[in-house]
């Protein structure tokens, strides 16, 4: 038996690159960017419950979208923290008797259901899944003066998204007690010891953090629907 799952949606970020902008709330093919996130979850199969999480200055903004929706998976909306796994662990308190962990960036709005299931069943032998795409460029490790120091070989190197796919008790115990700071969750499971394993994401799953990202988002949503 899989068991309950939930989802956590971060969006508590301060979109300090979108020129006064707040992203989650951009208008994206005329809906809320966030509210394309919160669609897709709530039309998933696989997932049982939701927890919002935003920004102080967004709780009502937020209560007022959830409200006009009607997303009943939505079972809590609550506040972020200064860092964004402090956000997520604020999230994670509010989840009810779930399993398993699906946690994602408000700020991905190309989300689709096939990504959150297919998450969810690469999870299931190892406790973990993490949406990735393999890098296109040539990455390079540079010193603090500026030189080249290493060139990794790019067919190990991989990009990292969300959804990401925890069991419950493992990524909470991650949170609990790892205490420094982390770019993503898959790291603090990784630094208690566990294997992440990584599965495949799209290429369109994009992480909008500048205006220019939300023009992409834009025109990958109207190829998408076919407009």
């Amino acid at each position: 038996m899989r068991g309950r799952v939930g989802a956590i949606i971060v969006a508590a970020g301060q979109s300090q690159r979108m020129s006064g902008v707040d992203k989650v709330f951009a208008e994206l093919g005329g809906e809320p960017l966030l509210a394309r996130v919160l669609d897709t979850f709530q039309e998933s199969s696989v997932i049982d419950e939701i927890v919002l999480v935003l920004g102080e200055e967004n709780l009502e903004r937020g209560r007022e979208l959830v409200s006009s929706h009607q997303w009943p998976k939505v079972t809590a909306i609550c506040p972020g923290g200064e860092r964004r796994q402090d956000s997520v662990k604020n999230g994670l308190r509010r989840l009810g008797d779930c399993q398993w962990v699906v946690i994602h960036d408000g700020a991905r709005p190309l989300v689709d259901p096939d990504l959150i299931e297919r998450g969810l069943a690469e999870a299931g032998e190892s406790g973990t899944a993490v949406a990735a795409v393999p890098v296109k460029d040539t990455i390079k490790r540079v010193s603090r003066d500026g030189f080249v120091c290493q060139t990794p070989e790019r067919d190990t190197l991989w990009t990292v998204q969300t959804p990401q796919v925890f069991l419950f008790d493992l990524i909470f115990q991650a949170h609990e007690e790892i205490t420094e700071d982390v770019s993503d969750d898959a790291t603090m499971v990784e630094r208690l010891g566990h294997r992440v394993r990584i599965y495949r994401g799209s290429y369109e799953n994009i992480k909008v953090t500048t205006p220019e990202d939300l023009a992409l988002a834009e025109v990958i949503l109207r190829r998408k629907e076919g407009l």
